[in-house]
């Protein structure tokens, strides 16, 4: 249990590396500086060294208790192969990144790209509590897709196929997703 913060400030430091860890995407490195950075914020008389480290193993040792109980294929896993069946059609595929100026850089660092498929962090970090992600799909060009076009009919029935949910709604697809990705972190590190 956090303790030595007002009850807000440890909420939200606990809400955070909650998000980071059920990412699955950030290693223990990543979610050590990005609580460290928050902690330095957020509670300046707090030593990040000492609560850090507490933040992310509470947080690992409930996502590990929960895992037990998931299925053994997770809507996360089959998220994993639509990605990986659209990177093998020649579609860039950016996952957990900053933002879309990431996205587009990595996009057109590419050659013969037949377009983007990207979400963001803050997306997976939505998708976790809300069972929602938000895709953004693009063009080689960096333009939205839209509705009829083949490339956005393309991704859609990937996720349908699937068992993904997905509807397109104001120039991006929501994926139905509950996030369950498998803990990867170890507690000891």
């Amino acid at each position: 249990m956090v303790t030595g913060l007002d009850e807000r400030t440890g909420r939200e430091l606990r809400g955070l590396a909650r998000v980071l860890v059920r990412s699955g995407y950030a290693d223990r490195a990543a979610i050590t500086a990005a609580l460290t950075e928050a902690v330095q914020e957020d509670a300046p008389s707090t030593d990040p060294a000492a609560l850090v480290p507490e933040l992310i193993d509470e947080a690992l040792v409930s996502l590990t208790e929960e895992a037990t109980a998931w299925p053994d294929q997770t809507d996360t896993d089959r998220l994993d192969a639509v990605l990986a069946e659209l990177e093998s059609l020649g579609l860039v595929v950016v996952r957990y990144c900053a933002d879309h100026h990431e996205a587009r850089e990595v996009l057109q660092a590419a050659t013969d790209a037949k377009g983007l498929v990207f979400f963001t962090d803050t997306d997976v970090w939505h998708a976790i509590d809300f069972e929602m992600l938000e895709l953004k799909v693009w063009h080689p060009d960096t333009a939205n897709v839209a509705p009829g076009e083949p490339l956005l009919e393309d991704v859609l029935a990937l996720l349908r196929e699937r068992d993904l949910p997905a509807v397109f709604d104001e120039g991006r697809i929501e994926v139905t997703v509950v996030w369950q990705r498998r803990p990867f972190l170890d507690a000891e590190e």
